[in-house]
């Protein structure tokens, strides 16, 4: 088998979600580093990028950290030690290790995060709903819809959620006195898709987080269920794995076992 450069594992991945489906606010692509000249010796896959996982990936001799939301997200005007971001950048540069996130083209693309949540929430079906943009043959939208197996309570639904998302607590508005069959779910911050996700029939909408006033106005309409951004987007690194395993087979993935999420419950 043929050495496989960074930049086929990057190809990969961006074929699965061209970075083209990114929102226009978003950094997404190359964050740090060589991809084009550098063979890659293993990839660790994570949501955010730390000074520890940089130093993850160097204890694994990966020289790839493949993550969700991107570790340069506003400019940089300089790199020294003052923050976080700019300890993380230089010790990846001096580890020559390259950094490529997967944000919100991963988001919009079939079979991406949400999709990944739909399936670990065992949602049969899953489609987008409310706006969708299309790059080239692909079209892509911000949230998903599907069915679950079977109706579920409201008591039964968040007793769910918080074991399949190892969730401390559920934000939710009043809980509903029917049943649970319909459910939208949007990765992150994803309040702005809930009068989408009642427009297409759910009875159900979990995202990551949601502000105070947005709660309001939709006693008995449908159940909101808030688990965490962190916790709903903690699987994104399984996306990830799958797409190198099956374009790249050979490299090694790793999938990051830093809890990265700076939310304490207490």
């Amino acid at each position: 088998m043929g050495k496989t450069s960074i930049q086929e594992v990057v190809n990969a991945l961006e074929r699965f979600a061209p970075l083209p489906l990114q929102e226009g606010w978003d950094n997404a692509g190359l964050q740090v580093g060589l991809t084009e000249t550098q063979e890659v010796s293993g990839a660790l896959l994570c949501l955010d990028v730390t000074e520890a996982v940089v130093d993850e990936a160097v204890a694994l001799k990966c020289n790839l950290i493949v993550s969700h939301h991107p570790l340069i997200f506003h400019p940089l005007k300089r790199i020294s030690d003052q923050n976080d971001v700019q300890r993380a950048v230089r010790k990846a540069i001096k580890n020559d290790i390259a950094i490529v996130s997967m944000h919100t083209n991963m988001d919009n693309a079939p079979g991406g995060v949400n999709y990944k949540i739909a399936e670990k929430m065992g949602l049969r079906d899953p489609q987008f709903f409310g706006p969708t943009k299309e790059v080239g043959d692909m079209k892509g939208g911000s949230g998903v819809i599907g069915t679950l197996d079977e109706p579920l309570t409201a008591e039964d639904f968040m007793t769910m959620l918080k074991r399949t998302f190892d969730v401390e607590c559920v934000q939710a508005n009043q809980l509903l006195r029917r049943s649970i069959s319909r459910v939208a779910v949007c990765g992150g911050s994803g309040a702005f898709l809930l009068d989408d996700a009642i427009a297409a029939g759910a009875d159900a909408f979990v995202t990551g987080e949601m502000h105070y006033h947005e709660y309001f106005g939709h006693e008995q309409q449908v159940q909101i269920a808030v688990i965490g951004h962190y916790q709903s987007e903690q699987y994104t690194n399984e996306v990830f794995r799958d797409i190198i395993q099956a374009h790249c087979p050979g490299v090694p993935c790793h999938l990051s076992q830093a809890n990265t999420n700076p939310i304490v419950y207490i």
